[in-house]
């Protein structure tokens, strides 16, 4: 059976509701195309903008464009709406509805705006507990206090309207904002009203007791005070029932005595302002009901797209309040708070309770997870009643097992604890996107991570078990951070030890730290050794890159001071530091060695050429001096030799790139040479024995009494033997010792000796 007020709606209005319904649902979904359609899409891409058609579309090939721009990029990207429930369509129905009605005569669009302006303001004052106030809506949510400030001003200057700015010199009048508020509101407002930025006066919070976030009560008494003996107009004050970062309200009741004292306007803003539709709020938000007006948020609290902020004040006359713009005369303005209106009456007062309260019990799990966690802390004072959730990762007594302690490290280098709270926010961001997390810089906690999700969760759909899986990982990232912290310092230690590499200092960089590999030339002048550091370090990165191991390499910040680095991210419990910088300085040699190769070839071959010219110069002359002129003669020389060949020996020759000469071809050392020459270029000149699946850079059993420092390394390689046996290849027998070498766990060199003739097929065959 349908429903009683589908049956009264007007027909028309019915069916436009419906069409529009369905052509909101199309475009979300995507699935309004065919594949032809796909297919002209990609052809007619970069057409677009075009021309416009003389004859018009059809409405399907409207939409059809929409849905093209909207999903254009949903194949490569994803998709990227946020979630919009049934609460949702209707309030987006509301703009066309307005639209709609606004072409009825005027006497029934009067009656019918008025209907809609006193239902919505009626609903929200009982919602939010503000008694006998009135609601102006507004797109912009700051237009309200801009409005607000207005109305002030009219009250206090009574020839405003018609005398203006110059009623504001003798009596300068001055705007008072916390510290903590949004930055650049109190700009906005003196750029609106056309005063200048000096009637703004920035109240500090506390500094010497009490809450860090709140406003100074006792300081902005006395701000008042000298302002008003100065002769200035003190002439409203902003507080926050929630502040954007971190979710803290000021002493609203306190507040609210100043400003009857001085007979100021006070105007309240915040995310906590949300709570006053539950049964049980906390007494520093129920304050919040008594000041002169406030700024509502309801889109984002209840999952509403494109619904107006509200902002409800007190003021008994209503022509300054006309004045001010805080009411206006046009019907067609009220018809702002019809999407509004739709949306409250979809949901009812159960459903705008029980997604208030869903999303601050939310807030109360995850703070009840984090408080079981070590190195985290918590940033909210009122902890139990506030919906906005801020940690941090702090240094904590705990080390990891691999020894060392982090306690007393970095103390007061608050740069590197903000990097790795940075790097944190961001990674829980993007592995659990719809717990709705993001990172906020606090003037004294630093960056933190902050839960808020009354501003987030009804339009992501955030749920319990989203909080659940954000926990779990934090609980994985934690001794993540914590290892990095230890490591840190090892690692430039390390680093510092070689003095091929130079460690990079940068604070920003969530990680063990930057490197650069210094090449040993010093004959190049300064351009060309900043060219010769840079090709080196790239393709030292590039090859470090390559490796199979869990470390992110990068080459820095994107506005890093430092040039032509190697930096190296977050690290794990079983890190073997040596071994990293170890495998760093061997493969930044081998490139280095390969590289004054390649660029000494030109000479090392033009020399080659000459001395090969000579070689075959003196060769023939040999040659000649040995068979004779005769045998030169093509048709005597044919006959001669095959009545008497002659036995010449072939001597072969090899062009050494190294060493710029040409060398013997004997057979041993020709193999000895290229089989040396191939393990070079295609493998570090070191090697570390691991067990199967262990990766590059860790040490085996980290954390575990079976395997300590000073263990034998016998019971390691009968372990290895045991597990992976090696079977000897030809390389392997032919393999020359390289000329530099790194510190290894087992360290194997073949000998070499040259075998003698007659016993190169005896000895392989006992190696194999």
């Amino acid at each position: 059976m349908d429903k009683p007020p589908v049956k009264m709606m007007d027909p028309t209005l019915a069916e436009m509701g419906n069409h529009l319904s369905d052509a909101m649902k199309i475009l979300e979904s995507g699935k309004l195309e065919s594949e032809q359609g796909k297919e002209r899409r990609k052809l007619s891409w970069k057409d677009i903008p075009g021309p416009l058609q003389g004859d018009g579309q059809d409405v399907v090939s409207i939409l059809q464009l929409v849905q093209n721009l909207m999903h254009g990029d949903d194949d490569k990207q994803g998709h990227r709406m946020q979630y919009v429930g049934e609460q949702g369509h209707m309030a987006l129905l509301g703009h066309s509805l307005a639209a709609y009605i606004s072409v009825l005569e005027r006497e029934r669009l009067r009656k019918l705006t008025t209907r809609i302006l006193s239902d919505t303001t009626l609903w929200l004052c009982r919602l939010f507990r503000y008694e006998n106030g009135s609601a102006y809506y507004h797109e912009d949510d700051r237009e309200g206090l801009v409005k607000v400030c207005l109305l002030t001003i009219n009250t206090h200057y009574e020839d405003y309207a018609t005398e203006g700015f110059t009623l504001l010199s003798p009596k300068h009048p001055v705007i008072y904002q916390s510290a903590a508020c949004r930055s650049g509101l109190g700009q906005h407002l003196c750029s609106q009203l056309g005063l200048p930025l000096s009637s703004l006066c920035i109240v500090p919070c506390n500094t010497m007791f009490g809450s860090l976030h709140q406003m100074d009560v006792a300081l902005l008494d006395k701000l008042i005070r000298d302002d008003r003996e100065s002769g200035k107009l003190p002439l409203l004050l902003i507080a926050n029932a929630g502040t954007p970062g971190a979710g803290h309200t000021d002493k609203l009741s306190r507040l609210k005595e100043l400003c009857v004292q001085y007979n100021m306007w006070l105007h309240v803003e915040g995310v906590n302002l949300a709570t006053l539709v539950l049964g049980q709020v906390s007494s520093t938000v129920t304050a919040a009901t008594k000041c002169d007006s406030m700024t509502l948020t309801p889109g984002p609290w209840l999952g509403l797209p494109a619904v107006p902020a509200v902002t409800l004040y007190r003021h008994e006359d209503p022509a300054l309040s006309l004045a001010a713009g805080l009411t206006s005369s046009q019907p067609v303005e009220k018809l702002r708070a019809l999407p509004l209106w739709l949306s409250l009456q979809y949901l009812g007062h159960d459903g705008i309770l029980q997604r208030i309260k869903h999303a601050s019990q939310l807030s109360q799990q995850l703070l009840e997870h984090l408080k079981t966690l070590a190195s985290i802390k918590t940033s909210v004072e009122d902890e139990l009643n506030s919906p906005v959730v801020v940690f941090r990762f702090s240094q904590d007594n705990s080390a990891p097992s691999s020894g060392g302690s982090v306690e007393g490290y970095l103390v007061g280098e608050r740069d590197i604890l903000d990097a790795l709270n940075r790097w944190l926010g961001e990674q829980l961001a993007q592995q659990v996107p719809l717990s709705g997390v993001d990172v906020v810089e606090l003037e004294d906690e630093g960056t933190c991570v902050r839960f808020s999700p009354l501003m987030t969760a009804a339009a992501l759909g955030t749920q319990e078990n989203d909080v659940a899986a954000l926990v779990e990982k934090l609980g994985e990232m934690i001794p993540v951070l914590s290892c990095t912290l230890l490591f840190r310092q090892d690692f430039k230690d390390e680093v510092l030890q070689q003095a091929s590499l130079s460690y990079i200092e940068d604070q920003s960089w969530p990680g063990l730290g930057g490197v650069r590999y210094e090449p040993r030339t010093t004959d190049l002048d300064e351009d060309k050794r900043q060219h010769w550091v840079e090709k080196i370090n790239s393709d030292l990165l590039k090859k470090l890159m390559e490796l199979d191991t869990d470390l992110y390499f990068s080459d820095g910040p994107e506005f890093c001071e430092e040039k032509n680095c190697i930096f190296i991210g977050m690290a794990t419990e079983d890190l073997d530091v040596a071994e990293l910088v170890e495998t760093i300085v061997s493969f930044g040699r081998d490139i280095e060695e390969s590289g004054k190769l390649f660029e000494n070839m030109t000479e090392v071959v033009r020399r080659g050429i000459q001395e090969a010219e000579q070689q075959l110069q003196k060769a023939n002359e040999e040659k000649l001096m040995e068979e004779g002129v005769l045998r030169q003669i093509p048709l005597v020389g044919s006959v001669l030799n095959w009545f008497s060949p002659v036995q010449a020996s072939v001597k072969g020759k090899t062009f050494n790139l190294s060493e710029g000469c040409l060398d013997s071809t004997e057979p041993v050392y020709s193999i000895k040479a290229q089989m040396n020459k191939e393990a070079s270029l295609d493998s570090p000149k070191s090697v570390t024995k691991r067990f199967p699946g262990q990766k590059l850079f860790r040490r085996h059993g980290a954390g575990l009494d079976s395997v300590s420092d000073t263990s034998s390394v016998s019971q390691l390689e009968e372990s290895f033997r045991e597990t992976a046996p090696v079977q000897a290849s030809d390389a392997e027998e032919a393999e020359v010792p390289q000329e530099h070498h790194v510190h290894i766990v087992e360290e194997t060199a073949l000998s070499d000796q040259r075998v003698p003739e007659g016993q190169e097929t005896e000895s392989v065959d006992t190696l194999r």
